[in-house]
């Protein structure tokens, strides 16, 4: 009697396995299905909405024409004065291509623009070509000697 109290005690139980036989204890006759229908005997199609026409899912849906139509249109990837000015040095030109090196995205494969924004503050002269700028960005560009093509 002293071994039994020294054996570990297990505590998980196997899983039932489904539609085994009634002595599984999990289903015989319809192994949890039901009674008849589709449910029962296989698979429905996901577009399946019965024999309605003019309610159907592919009714309901809008027309969209051509193709990609919502995947070309572009994205504007903001960055703030703060930001460039710690990337840069003076006289540096910052562009898609300088721009994409010092944050490690691309942004031809993402279809984006660039947009300047201007919060915070720029100390350096810096050449700006190939991206957006607003006009207080613009503004505080030109106040540090930079320019804009």
């Amino acid at each position: 009697m002293e071994i039994l109290t020294q054996l570990t005690k297990t505590t998980s139980k196997p899983a039932r396995r489904c539609g085994r036989g009634i002595g599984s204890g999990l289903g015989g006759h319809t192994s949890g299905r039901g009674a008849k229908g589709d449910l029962a005997r296989g698979k429905t199609k996901l577009t399946f909405d019965g024999t309605k026409i003019k309610k159907s899912w592919i009714k309901r849906l809008p027309f969209l024409r051509g193709k990609n139509r919502l995947n070309n249109q572009k994205s504007i990837i903001t960055f703030t004065l703060t930001q460039i000015d710690k990337w840069f040095k003076k006289d540096e030109l910052v562009d898609l291509n300088s721009l994409s090196q010092k944050t490690k995205i691309s942004f031809k494969r993402l279809n984006a623009q660039v947009k300047i924004l201007s919060a915070g503050e720029i100390t350096k002269a810096l050449k700006f070509k190939g991206v957006l700028v607003s006009d207080s960005t613009s503004k505080k560009i030109i106040a540090a000697g930079g320019n804009i093509e």
